[in-house]
């Protein structure tokens, strides 16, 4: 276990709980063809995240964000599923950066405010903080509920430390491939100190099963 203090125990002790973040990157082809992976080797490469806005990423207010979620590893698997990995129209794949709380904090990463639009507006968040609010409106048949993600998020770019945890790839072979990219290039503004094949990290994502 990393060097920590007495406060941060909770996170290592408890399954529902964890003392790292994760960013997932998705695939760009409506853009720039870019893949997720393309994508995720990007960000490594300059050494941050760019902050998503209203248009790409239902970012609410003047501001963009860059957006983490606060879910265990082996909870990936609820998040991956075959909706939210459309690769038509993807929300979210199973390539992404893991970065410590402790310093996503210290970045001015802080989770999000969940609520309904009528809230927002009574309680007068101003428009400049609104990247902090994620809509939550759970009754009537337009429900919007993302309180599962338990999402974190942090004005603008966000900056990678210089070796993040870890990396996170779809299949054993993109993290040999990975690894050996990284190994040989020292353009890399941020070097993981792991990658991680979520297939074999998150059994039971059936469609996933491809060597």
């Amino acid at each position: 276990m990393p060097e920590t203090d007495i406060r941060e125990l909770v996170f290592y002790k408890r399954p529902d709980l964890t003392p790292f973040l994760i960013h997932l990157t998705k695939n760009t082809n409506g853009e720039d063809n870019f893949s997720a992976y393309d994508n995720l080797v990007n960000i490594l490469r300059g050494g941050e995240i760019w902050g998503s806005d209203t248009a790409k990423g239902f970012i609410k207010g003047t501001n963009r964000a860059s957006c983490f979620m606060d879910v265990p590893f082996a909870a990936l698997k609820f998040i991956l599923d075959k909706v939210n990995t459309d690769p038509q129209n993807p929300r979210y794949e199973p390539y992404g950066i893991v970065v410590s709380k402790r310093y996503a904090y210290a970045q001015g990463c802080r989770p999000v405010l969940y609520l309904s639009n009528e809230e927002a507006q009574k309680i007068g968040v101003p428009q400049d903080e609104l990247w902090r609010v994620v809509r939550f409106e759970p009754n009537g048949s337009g429900m919007v509920s993302w309180i599962h993600e338990r999402e974190w998020r942090s004005v603008g770019n966000f900056h990678l430390p210089k070796n993040p945890y870890a990396v996170l790839v779809r299949t054993p072979k993109e993290a040999a491939t990975l690894t050996k990219l990284i190994a040989g290039d020292k353009d890399f503004k941020s070097v993981p100190e792991a990658v991680i094949p979520i297939q074999v990290m998150c059994q039971g994502l059936p469609y996933m099963n491809e060597a």
